[in-house]
Order: C-alpha cells, then sequence, then structure tokens
C-alpha cells in the first residue's frame, strides 16, 4: 500500500504562494521547485478562496471545522449505539422489559 508523501510546511507553501502573486507561473516554480505544477496551482486557488477572492470555494478554515464536525458526529454515534445497547442490557437484566421485546 503506497503512503502519501509528507505534507509541505505552511512557510514554503506561502513562499512558493507569493512568489506566484509576483507573478511567476506555476509551470516555473514547478521548474525550479519540488511540488508539481498542479499542487501549486493548487496551493494558489486554495490560498484566493482563503483571503476571499473566490466567493462560492470553501476555505481552509470551513474545511477544518468541517473535518472536525464529522470526526466529532462520527464519535458521538459510536457512544449513542453503545448507550443504546447498554440500556437494553441493563434493561433485561434487570427485569424491567421482557426479552426480545418488540414495543416501541
Amino acid at each position: 500500500m503506497s503512503r502519501r508523501p509528507a505534507a509541505y510546511p505552511p512557510a514554503y507553501r506561502e513562499q512558493i504562494i507569493a512568489l506566484a502573486r509576483a507573478g511567476r507561473t506555476a509551470k516555473q516554480l514547478a521548474a525550479e521547485f519540488e511540488p508539481s505544477e498542479q499542487t501549486i496551482r493548487n496551493w494558489i486557488f486554495q490560498a484566493q478562496a482563503d483571503r476571499g477572492e473566490r466567493p462560492g470555494v470553501v476555505t481552509s478554515e470551513e474545511k477544518a471545522e468541517l473535518h472536525r464536525l464529522r470526526r466529532e458526529n462520527r464519535q458521538l454515534k459510536v457512544e449513542r449505539d453503545i448507550l443504546g445497547k447498554a440500556a437494553a442490557w441493563f434493561a433485561r437484566e434487570t427485569g424491567t422489559i421482557p426479552p426480545d421485546s418488540s414495543r416501541s
């Protein structure tokens, strides 16, 4: 299984983006530096979205929040399922509901 390459440091990305804003093309930057032309284009696009230059595009901050909320939602669903099973088990053990009851 292939591993994902290590991410470039944020300061490195910012330097590349600054060079692009100064007038260098993604192709020129890719020839001189390690990231691919498409990677550099992606960084420029995302930087423009983060600065509000591309309305309707999700910013990095919003992406991070969505990621955090989705992870939290998954965890809450797992906890809810565990609590539901535990409640059913304790109810059967104490005899407060008949086993395999189909009542709602």
